[in-house]
């Protein structure tokens, strides 16, 4: 039976693989992400079955202006959108907005569109899945301290939803080649430097975090939840 999926930050990078993943599972995909463009040119990509929705999801009022585009049913929502606030300078102002700025586009967005659509979740087998970063753990400032967030966010989540039978997880990637995230500073040395950073000695692909994903959506991890996934090649080790 085909399932109901929403994947937001699904235009691009670990979002457009997770969409895909779903879409050749035969399931029907809505995916969410600010630019029209790139998410009208990923879901001609992806082919039947997709549908693009522009949406902010740090602000209230686009999420609620969303929610009659999102379905009735959701089996499977994949909190992906995310970013890394660079570029504000020094001083408080500016230590203000980059703190600010990635709590708002890595936090809100997952906690906003989630409670928003919680009474459309499907009891008895729905899954959330969220997508942190290795740098809750490692530390990585503002970023790492939003994503981390994240994860005691989860925890509270999943035990709301556990009594309907509805799963919450966190996936939390390594370094993943293929993004948009670091832009020009992913360049070959720098590959280099944080493959040797893992156990297997190479960075990771965008392909290995939707597996994961697909994993943690599917029929079989139904008794998994609260759980934090690493995909991190072993650079840093589970806890």
């Amino acid at each position: 039976m085909a399932r109901s999926v929403v994947v937001t930050g699904g235009g691009t990078g670990i979002g457009l693989e997770i969409a895909r993943r779903f879409v050749e599972a035969g399931d029907s995909v809505v995916i969410v992400g600010r630019r029209r463009a790139v998410l009208e040119q990923a879901a001609e990509g992806l082919g039947g079955g997709v549908a693009p929705l522009v949406c902010d999801l740090a602000d209230p009022e686009a999420v609620e202006a969303a929610l009659a585009a999102l379905p009735a049913r959701i089996d499977v929502l994949v909190n992906n959108a995310g970013s890394r606030e660079t570029g504000f300078g020094a001083g408080p102002h500016a230590l203000l907005a980059r703190w600010r700025g990635d709590f708002e586009r890595n936090v809100l967005t997952a906690v906003l569109l989630t409670e928003s659509v919680r009474d459309r979740l499907t009891p008895g087998g729905g899954r959330v899945i969220t997508i942190s970063s290795i740098a809750a753990l490692r530390g990585a400032g503002s970023y790492g301290a939003a994503k981390a967030s994240l994860h005691a966010w989860n925890h509270f989540l999943a035990a709301q939803l556990g009594p309907s039978g509805i799963t919450a997880n966190i996936v939390a990637p390594g370094t993943v080649a293929g993004t948009e995230f670091f832009g020009p500073r992913l360049d070959e040395a720098e590959v280099s430097r944080r493959a040797a950073r893992t156990l297997l000695g190479r960075v990771g692909e965008r392909g290995e975090v939707a597996a994961a994903v697909e994993f943690l959506a599917s029929a079989g991890a139904g008794f998994i939840t609260g759980e934090i996934l690493h995909c991190n090649g072993g650079e840093l080790l589970g806890r």
